[in-house]
């Protein structure tokens, strides 16, 4: 137990152990004092102190977001399969010259068949993680995707994969909203940016694993070769499972159910005793403060309240990043084995690409590490997205000059991993009930019906001067950043709050300073139940060990 009034106590020292409040003495007053210590002991708190304090935070955290490795890997297997030959002659049509092509229409059908499960997953994810708890949610997603697996690996015909895919979105749906919301609610704000791009690098590890595995599997010229594929997913619920059923709950969760008591066991089993003035109680004061401030802020309010006042605000900032990953481009990344071949490049050369893109991407991930902790994010996206759109108008024009040539499809495929390692570096998660909203939107679907069209010889058959397309729509998102997309770095979840509701500038969100508690003081009235939830911690320090 972190609480330097229980240690002395225990050693006979004078100071007296830190007064919790109770309903006659003050309540919102201490109860204000002790959250507005917490936050500021984290906005002091740096890297190495957090992490010394949180390591096994961090641990929970990066076992949760292996759930993604399993996503990722199955996305980049599907871009991936469409150039690959045994899976291509099972499922696809034969052409008149003799080859075997996956018509555009079922390639968008397939892709977007994932993606309409993802959405209905996103949604489930919302209800069950707020009703039963991020640990109960990820091992029903777990188990659910055991079982879906199946249907992917014996599928017969394309109409029973484009069903399976359906399904095994739903609980990658799931995973993408618990991981985040779970490494953001487990960590403080030093760790947080770090943590939830950890969870983008998962998708990425996952994406390699893929990568050099059907790399492996193209010397199979049998069905064998890309059912092995699927199968290895089979690999990584049950360790996962394990492990999940073993990490705590999220405390923000478990006060947001008026369980502070269990807030607090979990708490010590997130941190260390590595500082003395950490101090559990005000970190969860901290929490049933945050917590009541939202609660009041959306009193009466549903989904369709994220559509007005400030709240429409920030739907339109989260929706739009994430329209952002969908339409900078990056549906080439599933595509990119596919985008590679209709380039000029041959077969193995191709998949020799897709694995050099996804070793890129791991490692421009782990750069944005370094960058997030000097640039922060707003500067990350403005330049990330301003050279990728040089690099996509590149490659366009390549296209329509030297197209025909070796050279030019040479140069095409590596300005797409220069492109995908910038694009690996901006690229950062947000978290959150509102990600339902902006994960699940029409544009991620429109992004998988036109580039099939564009790449296909059989539709549209762009090849490279697809680019062109990409960039103009970066150019569109750069203008919309600059003015729209606001700097979170080193913000607390409530200081966030109180810039949104004084409607500041976007561009002034890094330079503004506020003070949520002393702007929200006088307008808390303490709910009754605020009274429970110390009484609660104040037991559970009292009987702890220290």
């Amino acid at each position: 137990m972190h609480n330097n009034a229980a240690i002395n106590a225990v050693h006979g020292n004078a100071e007296p152990a830190i007064h919790l409040p109770t309903a006659t003495q003050g309540l919102n007053d201490d109860l204000l004092v002790e959250a507005k210590d917490a936050t500021e002991l984290e906005h002091q708190m740096t890297l190495r102190q957090a992490l010394r304090l949180y390591p096994k935070a961090v641990g929970w955290s990066m076992l949760f977001s292996l759930a993604l490795v399993m996503e990722g890997y199955d996305t980049l297997l599907l871009g991936s399969f469409y150039a690959f030959p045994t899976f291509v002659k099972k499922f696809g049509e034969l052409q008149a010259n003799g080859s075997y092509e996956i018509s555009a229409p079922w390639q968008a059908g397939l892709s977007n068949g994932a993606q309409v499960g993802e959405f209905f997953g996103l949604f489930v994810a919302g209800y069950a993680s707020d009703k039963f708890g991020y640990r109960k949610t990820m091992i029903a997603a777990l188990i659910t995707i055991t079982a879906f697996i199946f249907i992917q690996f014996f599928a017969p015909n394309i109409e029973t994969l484009q069903v399976g895919y359906i399904l095994c979105g739903i609980p990658w749906g799931v995973f993408q909203t618990i991981t985040q919301a779970y490494a953001a609610e487990v960590c403080p704000i030093a760790l947080r940016a770090y943590l939830t791009t950890y969870v983008n690098l998962c998708w990425l590890i996952g994406q390699l694993l893929a990568s050099g595995i059907l790399r492996g599997m193209l010397s199979v010229d049998n069905e064998w070769g890309f059912r092995i594929c699927y199968a290895i997913q089979w690999f990584w619920p049950v360790p996962i499972m394990t492990g999940v059923l073993l990490a705590p709950e999220s405390p923000w969760w478990l006060v947001r159910h008026d369980r502070t008591e269990d807030a607090a066991k979990a708490i010590d089993r997130l941190t260390t005793k590595a500082d003395l003035n950490f101090n559990t109680e005000q970190n969860v004061a901290m929490i049933v403060h945050t917590n009541d401030m939202e609660k009041k802020a959306s009193e009466g309010t549903s989904y369709v309240d994220c559509f007005k006042g400030t709240d429409w605000r920030r739907t339109q900032i989260a929706s739009t990043v994430y329209l952002m990953q969908a339409f900078c481009g990056s549906a080439l990344f599933s595509y990119s084995t596919y985008f590679y071949e209709q380039a000029g490049l041959p077969t193995t050369q191709s998949f020799n690409f897709t694995l050099i893109q996804y070793g890129l991407g791991v490692f421009g991930t782990l750069f944005s590490w370094v960058a997030m902790t000097y640039i922060g994010r707003r500067t990350l996206y403005l330049s990330g997205m301003g050279i990728s759109f040089i690099l996509l108008l590149t490659i366009g024009c390549i296209s329509v000059t030297a197209s025909a040539s070796k050279g030019g499809s040479w140069a095409i495929g590596s300005i797409l991993l220069a492109f995908i390692l910038v694009n690996s570096v901006y690229e950062a998660p947000l978290k959150n009930d509102r990600d339902c909203a902006k994960r699940a939107n029409v544009g991620l679907i429109v992004n998988n019906i036109v580039t099939p069209y564009m790449l296909n010889p059989t539709a549209w058959n762009w090849k490279g001067k697809t680019g062109f397309f990409w960039a103009g729509i970066n150019g569109i998102l750069f203008v919309w950043a600059y003015f729209g997309l606001p700097e979170p770095k080193g913000l607390a979840y409530s200081e966030l709050d109180v810039l949104f509701e004084r409607k500041v500038s976007a561009r002034k969100f890094g330079t503004t300073t506020v003070d949520p508690f002393k702007a929200t003081s006088t307008e808390l009235d303490g709910p009754k139940s605020a009274v429970v939830m110390v009484e609660n911690v104040k037991e559970y320090l009292t009987n702890s060990e220290v």
